[in-house]
């Protein structure tokens, strides 16, 4: 029989976790019948708490993460303001669990996007630009071993972000946007922007529209990771990672 959780209890427990930079083990290995409406309960109650939202991110929507991580659909989380990089500022390891990064194709929304039956090109039509992105994980469970209702209670591992310039995605097939993931002057991962759900723009059609069934939808200004387009790579103090996309550029952050 599937017990009632408490959500608030349980995100109390994942934000302790985080401050005391602290790994635990899986919520799902000690309540059985946590699912995913258990998960998204969780994480909506930390994002009650996260302060000022930037927008939302994708996870697990390239079967190379699918594959790393275990899990075979996608998930969504919030983006926290506060946890937004600068361009030119360092990673902070000792504000971390167990950080690794991923390389991204972020959007930018330019109007108001929601319903069921939203498509990738409804997307497209209101994306005002893109930019290429790092997104940091750092998952609360000891070595990212999780369910699906796991990841999604801990906002889809999110740790830190950082985003590069916006440019205008007309003329440009993310699809087939050529992605290359560094680590320290070496190549880590490859990719193109169609192992994001075969398009990148399919990947955020995708949120808009697991997002209807909770009655919300894409503002205007709201940013969005489209998903991991790698498998995640860790990094320690003195790496840095880079990660450059055709048409879209470059970023540099160094751990410190």
């Amino acid at each position: 029989m599937t017990q009632p959780i408490d959500a608030a209890q349980l995100a109390a427990r994942l934000t302790k976790a985080r401050a005391d930079r602290t790994a635990i083990g899986p919520l799902s290995a000690e309540l059985p019948g946590f699912d995913l409406a258990a998960g998204y309960a969780v994480q909506r109650q930390l994002r009650s708490e996260a302060g000022p939202l930037a927008g939302w991110k994708l996870g697990v929507t390239s079967r190379a993460k699918q594959v790393q991580v275990g899990v075979t659909e996608p998930v969504r989380g919030f983006l926290a303001a506060a946890n937004a990089l600068d361009i030119g500022a360092p990673l902070q390891l000792a504000e971390l669990i167990q950080p690794r990064a991923e390389p991204e194709i972020a959007f930018v929304i330019g109007a108001d996007l929601a319903g069921p039956a939203v498509s990738s090109a409804d997307v497209l039509a209101a994306t005002y630009g893109v930019a290429v992105a790092i997104e940091i994980l750092d998952s609360v469970y000891t070595d990212y071993r999780f369910a699906m209702a796991d990841v999604v209670a801990d906002n889809t591992s999110a740790g830190r972000y950082l985003v590069g310039p916006c440019v205008s995605a007309s003329g440009i097939d993310l699809r087939l946007t050529g992605v290359v993931l560094g680590l320290n002057g070496e190549v880590a991962g490859t990719a193109a922007g169609a192992a994001a759900l075969g398009h990148p723009a399919a990947a955020v059609a995708w949120l808009v529209r697991s997002l209807a069934a909770d009655g919300e939808g894409l503002h205007a200004g709201n940013l969005v990771l489209s998903g991991g387009l790698t498998a995640a790579i860790d990094v320690k103090a003195g790496d840095v990672v880079t990660v450059t996309a055709d048409r879209l550029g470059s970023l540099e952050l160094a751990c410190r």
